[in-house]
């Protein structure tokens, strides 16, 4: 269905009165509206995708636009801005997203309900704000849909292709280094350490998404536990551009102890055992007909390992003296395996408008992401900047990275002051100071939680090793 197909049948589906109540109706039913005096709006968009409103009386004149918001309205993200008089409008995520997941329709749908916004107030200012999938129609928004928003506060954002390649890396040298000392030890067929064609159920072989998590967490259980395995453990992250530092509620170690950092990479390890291959693999490819979404054909992974991070090459170095392994000849090994080709029709479905990114922006952008994400490497920012800088649009793009695991686990501070910021950008026509200094001396004003703000330092890449641009 195209953006005018939507268009139209919602404002009939207006018209006929279906939603007259929730576009009327200041709702009483939430605590949230009542304790601030907020008028709420919802409904539900001809493709089944659910919808909400909300304006607090103090209304500032700014919208935010978020993916998320009709089904997380109460998380203190979006209380705290409403309290600061800022609107909301929102969807929840489609029921068969899974299946038919496409970030273009998602930024249709909330240009379609902001729409319903802008017929019965008037907004100064439109932000496209957002995490992860949210994350990723704001920065895509910013750069195909921008006609309708002012700037994109953007978190932890994924591109489908450029994160599902990053984590081919990372598993195929895993698969590659770890495979015959898995079928050594008894663990079962090297086979069984699959990294791509994921089955939705059983695969062809019998074997289920939940078998193939159990073998690789066999294999990292009992082969991390020994030098060899954690030196070859840490070469496969350093060429994924992983952070070795992704287990829930770990302080990060100090990088100049490599115990404690292998330690925590080898937790990492197995905390990703429950995604194997990447995070929302399947559901990317269910959206190109189940097609192969990455592929590594070509690929020099000595390249991709002198890219990595000066920390995580200090680190390999050291637990390959320790296990008295050669390095070169690992990668070589890796080299020398068979490759896997991705699928051209996945690549065009994903090279589309709003499916992907290429560094264009048109609006005002800050971008932050997470060193810790278990769910999208944080090295992808570093390769979005690169394409920015590539097309001269780097007086419309800040970014910053910040010390914490798990994805989208922001504190409130941390998101308000981005937008704060942001509203300053725009206001003012130039950037505030976006150092990690002032992001968290801004967050400290707000006085709500600590914001982590941090230096990328020896976390910073040498270049990203999987910008992808459709059709070069």
């Amino acid at each position: 269905m195209t953006f005018d197909t939507l268009e139209k049948s919602y404002r009939k589906y207006l018209k006929n009165g279906t939603a007259a109540l929730a576009l009327l109706a200041t709702l009483a039913a939430s605590p949230m509206a009542q304790a601030q005096q907020i008028e709420e709006m919802s409904g539900t968009l001809p493709d089944g995708t659910a919808w909400l409103i909300s304006v607090p009386a103090d209304w500032n004149g700014v919208l935010l636009r978020d993916l998320d918001y009709a089904a997380n309205s109460e998380t203190e993200r979006f209380t705290d801005l409403l309290s600061r008089g800022y609107a909301f409008a929102g969807l929840a995520r489609h029921p068969m997203r899974t299946w038919q997941y496409d970030p273009q329709q998602e930024i249709h749908n909330l240009e379609a309900v902001q729409t319903i916004f802008e017929e019965q107030y008037d907004p100064e200012w439109v932000l496209a704000f957002g995490c992860s999938g949210g994350g990723h129609v704001s920065l895509a928004a910013a750069e195909d849909f921008s006609d309708r928003i002012d700037g994109a506060v953007v978190l932890s954002a994924h591109t489908p292709v450029w994160i599902m390649n990053s984590y081919l890396d990372g598993w195929f040298a895993m698969q590659t280094l770890l495979a015959d000392a898995y079928e050594e030890a008894g663990l079962g067929s090297a086979s069984d350490l699959r990294i791509v064609n994921m089955p939705n159920g059983a695969g062809a072989d019998g074997r289920t998404f939940s078998d193939i998590q159990a073998s690789w967490r066999s294999a990292v259980e009992t082969l991390g536990a020994t030098p060899e395995g954690r030196a070859r453990l840490a070469l496969a992250f350093a060429i994924g551009q992983w952070s070795p530092w992704q287990p829930a509620d770990q302080p990060l170690p100090d990088p100049l102890t490599p115990e404690a950092l292998a330690d925590q990479l080898v937790a990492s390890a197995l905390r990703l055992t429950g995604t194997v291959g990447g995070q929302s693999r399947v559901m990317f490819e269910n959206s190109a007909s189940g097609q192969q979404l990455s592929g590594n054909e070509g690929i020099d992974y000595a390249a991709f390992y002198e890219n990595a991070s000066p920390i995580m090459k200090e680190l390999v170095e050291d637990l390959y003296a320790e296990a008295g392994l050669d390095i070169d000849e690992d990668i070589e090994r890796i080299n020398s395996a068979p490759r896997i080709t991705a699928s051209d029709y996945a690549l065009e479905y994903w090279g589309q408008p709003g499916r992907t990114a290429d560094g264009n922006l048109l609006v005002p952008t800050i971008r932050v992401h997470s060193l810790g994400d278990n769910s999208i490497p944080y090295s992808l920012m570093q390769g979005y900047q690169a394409l920015v800088e590539e097309k001269g649009k780097t007086d419309l793009y800040r970014q910053s990275l910040l010390k914490f695991t798990d994805h989208c686990g922001f504190e409130t501070a941390e998101t308000t002051a981005l937008v704060e910021v942001m509203m300053e950008r725009l206001e003012t026509e130039e950037w505030p100071d976006t150092s990690p200094e002032a992001l968290n001396a801004a967050a400290a004003e707000l006085d709500l939680d600590e914001a982590r703000f941090m230096e990328e330092d020896g976390w910073r890449v040498e270049e990203y090793n999987r910008t992808w641009i459709a059709g070069e």
